[in-house]
C-alpha cells in the first residue's frame, strides 16, 4: 500500500469511528500501523468528547494494598513476585498493617483501596472472607480486589466453582474486581510470558460470572513484550465482546511492558519495545475501537506525569489513581509518583475542571 493509499484507509477509518460507527479489527490495525498519531489522537478525543464532559477530567486517591508477594506462577513479565520459601523477601501482610495502609488512604481523603498479591499457594477463601469482613467491620472503604487469576486461584485452592466463590467474596465485602492478569488475552502470548497462570478465556470467564453477580470491573492490557498488533487488536476484541454481553466493565487501563528485573526483559530487543509515542497511539486506537467501554484511563504510572497529561488528549477521560502505594510497577524499574496537588495542576493546566471520582466513577470533589 502505498503513503497516499495508507492516509486515504485512515482517514476513512477514522470518519467512520467520528460519525459513531462500529470500526472491525482490521481497521483498528490499520490505524495502529499507520503511525498517523494526530489524526487517530484527534479522532479518539471526539468520542471521548462524544462519551464525556469535554471540560471534566477524573481522578481517584486510592492505594495499591499489595498484600503478599508469595506466587507460584513465575510469570516471566513480573519483578514483583517471590517463590514460597522465600524467607528473605517474601511476605504476607498481616492485619494491623492492612488496616494502619487503610487509615492512611483515609486519611488523605481516598476511597478505596486496590488490593491484589500473589498466588499463594496456603490461602484459600476462608483468608479471604475473614480479611474482607474485618476491614469492612472497622472502615468505609471501597475494596477493588483480587484479579481474575487470584480469583481462579483461590476457587481452585478451595474446591469451589467460580461462581461460588465470587458469590462468597462479594458477600464478605469484595466490591468491584480489578484487571490486573490481562496482559494480552491471546494463549500464544500467555504460553511465552506466563504459561502457568489463567488462560484468555478463564481471565474472560471469571469476568463474565462476576458481572452476572453484580460486580463491576475493569479490563487492563499490558503489551509492548512478544505480542503482534493483529493480538493486540485480538485482546481488544474479546474485552468487546463480553462487554457487548454483559456490560459490566466499566474502564479500560493498558500500560506498557516495564522490563526491568525480570526475564522478559531479557528477551524483549530494545529496538522493539513501546515508547512513549505506541502508548499514546494505542490508547487512542482503544478509545476509537472499545465503543462500549464507558471509560478509558490513562497509564502516567508507566508512562511518567507528563505524558500522562498528554494521554488526556488522546482519548482516556480519567487520569487514574494518584497512586500512594504502588509495588508493582516500580519492582519492575518505573518509580513515578504523584500527589493529588499535582493531578489538579495537572488537569487545570489543560484548561480542564479535576474531579476526584470514586472506583464507581461517581464523583467526590469538585475543583471548578
Amino acid at each position: 500500500m502505498s503513503v497516499v493509499e495508507q492516509k486515504s484507509a485512515v482517514a476513512e477509518v477514522l470518519e467512520k469511528a467520528v460519525e459513531g460507527e462500529r470500526i472491525n479489527d482490521e481497521e483498528a490495525v490499520t490505524l495502529l500501523r499507520s503511525r498517523d498519531l494526530i489524526a487517530v489522537g484527534r479522532a479518539a478525543n471526539t468520542v471521548r468528547n462524544r462519551l464525556h464532559d469535554p471540560d471534566r477530567v477524573t481522578f481517584i486517591i486510592d492505594r495499591n494494598l499489595n498484600y503478599t508477594n508469595i506466587c507460584v506462577t513465575d510469570c516471566d513479565f513480573c519483578a514483583f513476585y517471590r517463590r514460597p520459601g522465600d524467607v528473605r523477601e517474601g511476605y504476607l501482610l498481616p492485619k494491623p498493617v492492612i488496616f494502619k495502609k487503610i487509615e492512611e488512604t483515609l486519611a488523605i481523603g481516598g476511597t478505596g483501596v486496590l488490593m491484589q498479591g500473589g498466588h499463594h499457594p496456603d490461602l484459600g477463601i476462608d483468608y479471604y472472607e475473614d480479611l474482607f469482613r474485618s476491614i469492612k467491620a472497622k472502615y468505609k472503604i471501597h475494596l477493588h480486589a483480587l484479579s481474575p487469576p487470584e480469583i481462579q486461584h483461590i476457587s481452585r485452592r478451595s474446591k469451589l466453582t467460580i461462581p461460588e466463590t465470587l458469590t462468597r467474596l462479594r458477600d464478605a465485602g469484595l466490591d468491584s474486581i480489578p484487571g490486573g492478569g490481562g496482559e494480552v488475552l491471546v494463549d500464544r502470548v500467555r504460553h511465552i510470558i506466563a504459561p502457568k497462570k489463567t488462560k484468555s478465556s478463564e481471565w474472560l470467564n471469571v469476568m463474565r460470572h462476576a458481572h452476572r453477580l453484580g460486580i463491576s470491573t475493569t479490563a487492563t492490557m499490558m503489551y509492548g513484550h512478544v505480542e503482534t498488533l493483529e493480538e493486540r487488536v485480538e485482546h481488544m476484541r474479546r474485552v468487546r465482546e463480553v462487554q457487548d454481553e454483559t456490560g459490566g466493565f466499566r474502564a479500560f487501563f493498558s500500560w506498557t511492558f516495564q522490563d526491568d528485573g525480570n526475564r522478559l526483559g531479557e528477551k524483549v530487543p530494545p529496538e522493539t519495545r513501546p515508547t512513549s509515542f505506541d502508548y499514546l497511539l494505542t490508547q487512542a486506537v482503544s478509545r476509537i475501537y472499545l465503543d462500549n467501554m464507558p471509560h478509558i484511563g490513562s497509564s502516567w504510572v508507566t508512562q511518567g506525569k507528563k505524558i500522562g497529561q498528554v494521554a488526556l488528549q488522546f482519548g482516556a477521560d480519567d487520569l487514574g489513581s494518584v497512586m500512594i502505594e504502588e509495588n508493582v510497577v516500580s519492582a519492575a524499574g518505573t518509580t513515578y509518583r504523584a500527589s493529588t496537588d499535582e493531578f489538579v495542576h495537572l488537569i487545570k493546566s489543560l484548561g480542564k475542571i479535576p474531579v476526584q471520582r470514586d472506583t464507581l466513577y461517581r464523583p467526590v470533589k469538585v475543583w471548578n
